[in-house]
């Protein structure tokens, strides 16, 4: 099941610890509560219990639950152009066994949504047309982007291929393969009926699950497994809304308790990334592209090797929160709307609170989440100043602008990179962007920039290494170890640091460190 090398320590995340962290993307692409993924998967879980399945059954479960979905920013673009709000109509749709005359009713009944009344005719009437069809095949893109995505996080072909039937019906009727019955796997069919239970069951207790699964059994639901869930209904939705489902479900071990080599996280970052940008046509590629600019910019003003994996880690996952936004608004071509602004804003949010739970992956979410704040607090979602953001967010908000600007959106062409180069500048002149951040970033670019003689404060790259480890409450003999040189020559760095600074102590150090943006906070120990 484990394709892949999975021994290595890293940096102490588990595969099933980033998976999960998915899936808390994947309920924002639904429109769903945090954490209605996990507990899904906790209830496909008691499920296999019941049904007498075996530990690898179990594991498979367990990733085949938390992937299923994440293929729904495949298909937003398309939901967005027909519906508007592909976020409100996932959110909708357990509400209605989704086949024949419901399915049409429903979907003539979102589509256009917030538009004209004339416009919803004109929507009714190409979607009667074709539009249908054009819907049914993204479902058809959601589960490739789901077993794609499962491999390249290491997983096998027992959990890539029941992710390809998240669409298919007991009765034939659903979709990309038209499964029947037996055809369809056991985990599937399990995990169909307890994703539709968690969103009833939240709704409306234990009756309205029940009162749900027994009106599509035999139809959208193995009826043998309808008999049996319903039959121990209570002991399978038991305090599921009370439990913290986080620690519930990752706090399992054995074969869940693989960890992550550097490499592998670094893939898996990658993945996200990708996902991230499936959003919208207009962000292809723009995450990987964004790291890749924002590490080479940081190595450029001589951060620590640390830094630069971290900010590289951080910008790869800057947007993973744009999956919470309505695909209509990230696609729209005219102005937004003040409310439209507002949902756009609360992205970096839902980045940080998407790895909120991993501790391991916190730093990476918290740095991620600052990328448009601004030095002079006009930024959001925090409104930070300068004290605030270290130089690894200001770099990371400098390759995002700079990248967006090379990029075409839907009201404006992709700018020329001197055009974008003096937008930059602009930026640096109202006291918006780090004017080192911006000469690093246009730098690694590949424009002419003039180069500073020195860092702040006139250090050298090696003094600034030992400032920051030093502002991190290492001893001399710890910072030694770390950089591999000797003990005396850490007590001559720091001995020229603090008269370089007009400093005498640790703390006044640190505190320059953070007014010029050479540590990061959020990496502290």
């Amino acid at each position: 099941m484990y394709a892949g090398r999975m021994s290595g320590t890293g940096d102490g995340v588990r595969l099933a610890e980033m998976v999960a962290a998915l899936s808390l993307a994947t309920d924002l692409g639904l429109g769903q509560p945090q954490e209605h993924i996990i507990r899904q998967t906790l209830i496909a879980l008691r499920m296999a219990d019941l049904e007498g399945l075996s530990e690898d059954e179990r594991a498979a479960i367990f990733y085949v639950s938390l992937l299923a979905w994440v293929g729904c920013v495949a298909d937003a673009h398309e939901m967005g152009k027909w519906f508007g709000d592909d976020l409100a109509v996932h959110a909708d749709s357990y509400l209605v066994d989704m086949t024949g005359l419901p399915m049409m009713r429903f979907m003539l009944g979102h589509l256009g949504s917030g538009g004209s009344p004339i416009g919803r005719l004109t929507a009714i009437g190409r979607f009667l047309a074709g539009g249908s069809r054009e819907v049914q095949a993204s479902m058809a893109s959601h589960c490739e982007t789901s077993g794609d995505l499962s491999l390249r996080l290491g997983l096998g072909r027992d959990v890539r291929d029941p992710l390809q039937q998240a669409f298919e019906r007991w009765d034939g009727k659903g979709c990309p393969a038209k499964l029947a019955g037996y055809e369809i796997a056991l985990i599937m069919r399990v995990l169909r009926i307890a994703h539709e239970a968690e969103a009833l069951h939240r709704i409306g207790g234990v009756d309205a699950a029940v009162e749900m699964l027994r009106s599509r059994r035999g139809t959208e639901f193995d009826p043998d497994l309808v008999d049996r869930f319903c039959a121990n209904a209570d002991e399978l939705l038991a305090s599921i809304e009370e439990l913290d489902g986080w620690d519930t479900l990752i706090g399992e071990k054995g074969a869940l308790g693989r960890e992550l080599s550097d490499e592998e996280l670094d893939q898996a970052l990658e993945a996200f990334a990708d996902y991230a940008d499936v959003k919208s046509p207009f962000f292809l590629g723009r995450s990987c592209g964004v790291a890749d600019l924002a590490a080479a910019a940081a190595a450029i003003v001589g951060l620590p090797n640390d830094d630069i994996v971290l900010v590289r880690r951080a910008a790869l996952v800057h947007d993973v929160g744009s999956i919470g936004v309505p695909a209509g608004i990230l696609d729209k071509a005219g102005p937004l709307t003040e409310t439209e602004r507002e949902r756009v804003r609360t992205h970096p949010y839902l980045t940080a609170r998407t790895f909120s739970k991993p501790p391991a992956l916190a730093a990476i979410g918290q740095l991620a989440a600052k990328h448009h704040e601004r030095m002079d607090g006009s930024g959001y979602p925090s409104g930070l100043t300068a004290d605030s953001l270290p130089m690894t967010a200001r770099l990371i908000a400098a390759a995002d602008v700079y990248h967006a600007l090379l990029e075409p959106r839907p009201h404006r062409a992709a700018l020329a990179r001197d055009e974008a180069r003096q937008v930059l500048a602009t930026e640096v002149t109202d006291g918006r962007l780090d004017g080192d951040a911006v000469r690093a970033v246009l730098d690694a670019a590949g424009h002419r920039v003039r180069r500073k003689t020195s860092h702040p404060g006139g250090l050298t790259a090696r003094e600034i290494e030992v400032l920051v480890l030093l502002s991190r409450g290492m001893t001399q003999k710890q910072i030694a170890r770390e950089l591999t040189i000797s003990a005396k020559t850490v007590s001559n760095h720091v001995e020229h640091i603090y008269a370089k600074l007009g400093v005498r102590s640790r703390g006044a150090a640190a505190l320059f460190a953070m007014r010029h943006g050479l540590i990061d906070v959020a990496a502290v120990d």
